[in-house]
């Protein structure tokens, strides 16, 4: 066990202050806390602060509504094919800048067109060399689709049916226009 020490003036003074700035979660009775306070010495003379720089107001973000999953009874239509897909992009052999612009592209014209549903096929990657990434696209699309700018745009996404390309492709359900 730590033996516990006393504080100092300057240190009770700097604690009275720090407490004084707090708000309490509930209402408690007053203490001799107080009693305390006044019987201490004053506090040392403060130092002048510098101003700080205070950053201008933001307005708060409106942020858009957690993703919904696509639903088992639209996936399994959409799996069969009695549900139609209403566009599609391929973005193998693209760089992640050509796939991530090419990508934004077609959803924002997809939504404006009307489309409910569109897939979207990044491939599962080459099986090459083990120090090589292995499916850059299929790993960066998720975070593209859940990234701000294309957050308002997608309500939701999951992994296509094995007739649409499986782990290499994804069903991405759109917001209206």
């Amino acid at each position: 066990m730590s033996k516990s020490r006393s504080l100092s003036d300057d240190e009770r003074a700097l604690w009275d202050t720090v407490t004084r700035a707090v708000a309490p979660l509930r209402k408690r009775k007053a203490k001799k806390r107080e009693e305390q306070a006044v019987v201490a010495a004053p506090p040392p003379p403060a130092r002048p602060m510098r101003a700080a720089r205070s950053a201008p107001p933001v307005a708060p973000k409106t942020q858009a509504p957690p993703f919904a999953p696509l639903g088992r009874r639209m996936r399994s239509k959409l799996a069969r094919g009695s549900e139609s897909i209403d566009a599609r992009i391929d973005l193998h052999g693209l760089t992640q800048a050509d796939a991530h612009a090419a990508l934004a592209r077609f959803l924002r014209r997809a939504q404006r067109d009307g489309a409910r549903v569109v897939l979207v096929i990044t491939g599962k990657g080459a099986a090459g060399d083990a120090h090589l990434e292995r499916g850059v696209l299929k790993r960066q699309v998720p975070h593209w689709l859940e990234s701000a700018a294309l957050r308002p745009l997608v309500v939701g996404f999951e992994s296509a049916g094995a007739r649409h390309g499986g782990a290499g492709a994804l069903y991405v359900r759109l917001r209206r226009a």
